[in-house]
């Protein structure tokens, strides 16, 4: 089973291991790609006011801007503790026991805008680029990244979970993959869906997937992962689920 996530904007910083190993990456046929991204986010990050354009910040991220330009020279960290969002607080990765974490880092597959996809594992710098930046001679994020992702993603062999946001889940299809949406309940009854709550369950969701002893074969196993843990899952389609917060 692979669990797709999305990364997060928020990012720790610093690390204690080597400058990214390309090479090394999951998915090593995208070194084309992503050492196009780096030249690019080098580029433009050389000067501020079109880096906050391309990257759609404001001056309070030219610090952040200012470490694209040291990306392969840069400490790294595992991607699963690199990103730090909802999502990724909600995972809870620090709590894994060995095992655990083992299961995880075979599991998890995490999208990212400056490498494509990652590993749990995968030690990356810390960088300033999203699924909605358009660097100068690039185009679109999700436009580098559609044709090397596709036949790469379509490859995975087993059960899929894809719990990408929608942004990332547009860099490449996953065919037959399971799909979850989030809604909570407002007071009145009605079902909405609230980004923090969705953000947060499925970073819980993703975490009793990954760890789990189970090998689920379908999407009913998964259901029945998430209801073992309280969580309340309803079947919305053949390979779709929906938690209600």
């Amino acid at each position: 089973m692979f669990i797709l996530l999305p990364p997060s904007e928020t990012k720790a910083l610093g690390g204690d291991l080597p400058p990214v190993d390309l090479d090394g990456l999951l998915f090593p046929e995208l070194r084309a790609a992503r050492e196009r991204l780096l030249t690019a986010l080098c580029a433009v990050s050389r000067d501020l006011p079109a880096a906050r354009s391309a990257l759609g910040v404001g001056a309070a991220m030219d610090q952040e801007i200012a470490g694209n330009l040291r990306l392969t020279a840069a400490s790294t960290m595992p991607a699963l503790h690199r990103y730090t969002g909802v999502l990724y607080e909600a995972l809870d990765a620090q709590r894994m026991t060995a095992a655990e974490r083992a299961r995880a880092d075979a599991r998890l597959l995490i999208a990212s805008a400056l490498f494509g996809m990652l590993r749990a594992a995968d030690a990356i710098p810390a960088y300033r680029l999203s699924a909605s930046s358009r660097l100068p001679g690039t185009g679109t994020v999700a436009g580098v990244w559609r044709a090397p992702l596709t036949p790469l993603l379509a490859g995975l062999h087993g059960l899929v979970v894809d719990l990408r946001s929608g942004a990332y889940a547009a860099f490449a299809p996953v065919p037959g993959a399971i799909t979850v949406r989030v809604v909570s309940v407002r007071p009145d009854g009605s079902r909405a869906v609230v980004s923090h709550f969705n953000k947060a369950t499925k970073g819980r969701l993703a975490g009793l997937l990954a760890t789990s002893r189970a090998e689920p074969q379908g999407v009913a196993d998964v259901a029945r992962v998430a209801r073992r843990a309280g969580m309340t899952v309803e079947r919305i389609g053949p390979a779709a689920l929906q938690v209600v917060t």
